[in-house]
Order: structure tokens, then C-alpha cells, then sequence
């Protein structure tokens, strides 16, 4: 019988596809990264429990082209600086992805809050613009010129934050909650530079429903940088988290069409 490709793979074929993931060769991205402070109160309104805000509001925008071998990538995050148990690190809201293998190992997997969406990263000469952009929206914009090269930082690790849960089969929307205790996930990254720049330029937030990252306006611009690393990737669950708690804040992981109905940001006209 020839072989059934969504029969059971062997033993064998299992330890070989874990044997080539150990194997794989650093995979390099470049990407802008803005970084600005917003309102803190609109900052620590993002964060369900156990998370707490950290000293500065940051918020972080990266778009990245990751040079995966023929399976280019666009890769990006938008996150809001915080602490869990005395460990700093960051909170993503939303990370666009432009292709579903990327999209579905990184929610299934870590709890990864990623959506399909639009990445671009461009650069003509010193010229950089970067966006994020879903539902014909660029809700991120990053736009300026390279002013100058930075010292490249020490390899270094940063911890980024993840709720990883399964709706309940009965729905969400019921209050009946999830199938499972969620779980804290602290995913550990290490970076490492081969090229960092500065930028001049700002950061354009746009209005979307569906992505409302506009909530977080830029009070100051911290930074922003363009560069090329690789980074390598560890997650570990650390805690189950009240059910209860983190329900109110599970409209961000998906484009929930009861968003319509929220009332318009407070100022608006």
C-alpha cells in the first residue's frame, strides 16, 4: 500500500523530524523596533491578573522579515511593558503573521497571541518604513531614516508573557469559560545582534476595530532602531491562572465581531 500521508508516522520518522528541529541553523530577521511611553492607566488596563505594570508604560512595536529558507516570513508584535512574580518582560496583544505555519505553532504551542495579517519592512538607502497591518488597516506605522550605527548589545534574553487556554466547546460568550485552568506560559528569548541601527523618525497608530492598538497613544517616543538578529526560543508554563479573572480579557486574542458594539475611545469625538 503506498503510504498514507495523514496516517501514523513511525517511531522512526518521529525521532528523525525532532533530531532535524534540534539540528536547525540560526535563522536570522531583520526588524524595526519602535518603543514609546503611553498612559499608564490605559497600560495596566491591558493586563489580566497575575500580570502587574511595570515602573515605565512602554509599549513595543517590532516588524520583522525572517529569512527562513524558502518560506520567507513577516513577523510582528505590538506588547506593553510588565512584571509577573518580580520578572520583567512583556505582554503581546497582538502579533501578525503573514503565513498559518507560523500562526498556528506559535498559539497552539505557546499561547502566542497571533492573527494573519500584513508585514512590511522596507528600506531605500537610509529610508525605513515598517507596518502592521490587518483588515486593509495599518494600525502600526514606523517611519523615519537611519541617523547613524549603534554598538551591538551582548547576546541577551527577554521574556515575553502568554496566557495559553482552550474556549470552552460551549462558548465564551456563555460564560461558561474555558475547557481547561489556563496557564501562564513565560517564553524566554535570546538575541542575538549582528547589525543595529538608530532611526529617526515616529510612529503612526491608526484606528481599527479590530486592532486598537490607536488606545495606546505614543506620549513620548523612546526609541527606534532597525537590525538583523536571530533569537532563540524557550517557553515554560509557570502557573494555572483564575479562569475567572483572565475571561474579561479574551476578546483580544481573536477578532470578536461583538467589538462593534463597544462604545468609541473615551476623547473621541
Amino acid at each position: 500500500m503506498a503510504r498514507v500521508r495523514y496516517g501514523a508516522r513511525t517511531e522512526a520518522e518521529i525521532a528523525a523530524t525532532r533530531a532535524a528541529g534540534a539540528k536547525s541553523p540560526a535563522v536570522w530577521s531583520t526588524g524595526v523596533v519602535a518603543v514609546w511611553e503611553s498612559d499608564p492607566d490605559v497600560v495596566a488596563a491591558v493586563l489580566p491578573p497575575p500580570l502587574k505594570p511595570a515602573e515605565q508604560p512602554l509599549v513595543r512595536a517590532v516588524v520583522s522579515k525572517v529569512e527562513l529558507p524558502g518560506y520567507p516570513l513577516g513577523a510582528g508584535s505590538v506588547a506593553v511593558a510588565a512584571v509577573h512574580d518580580g520578572v520583567p518582560g512583556w505582554y503581546p496583544l497582538v502579533m501578525p503573521m503573514t503565513h498559518e505555519r507560523a500562526l498556528v505553532g506559535g498559539r497552539e504551542v505557546f499561547g502566542e497571541p497571533k492573527k494573519l495579517g500584513e508585514v512590511t519592512v522596507e528600506r531605500d538607502g537610509l529610508v525605513v518604513r515598517a507596518a502592521l497591518a490587518r483588515h486593509g488597516i495599518a494600525f502600526v506605522e514606523v517611519r523615519g531614516a537611519v541617523s547613524g550605527p549603534l554598538p551591538l548589545p551582548e547576546p541577551a534574553g527577554r521574556t515575553d508573557f502568554y496566557f495559553k487556554f482552550l474556549p470552552s466547546v460551549e462558548g465564551v460568550g456563555t460564560g461558561s469559560g474555558f475547557d481547561a485552568d489556563p496557564v501562564l506560559v513565560h517564553c524566554t528569548r535570546l538575541e542575538r545582534f549582528r547589525a543595529l541601527e538608530k532611526v529617526t523618525g515616529d510612529v503612526v497608530l491608526r484606528e481599527s476595530m479590530y486592532d486598537p492598538v490607536a488606545d495606546l497613544p505614543v506620549r513620548r517616543l523612546v526609541e527606534i532602531t532597525i537590525g538583523e538578529k536571530s533569537t532563540e526560543q524557550k517557553g515554560r508554563v509557570v502557573e494555572r491562572v483564575s479562569a475567572r479573572d483572565l475571561l474579561p480579557y479574551v476578546h483580544q486574542r481573536y477578532d470578536d465581531p461583538a467589538q462593534v458594539l463597544d462604545g468609541p475611545p473615551e476623547g473621541s469625538a
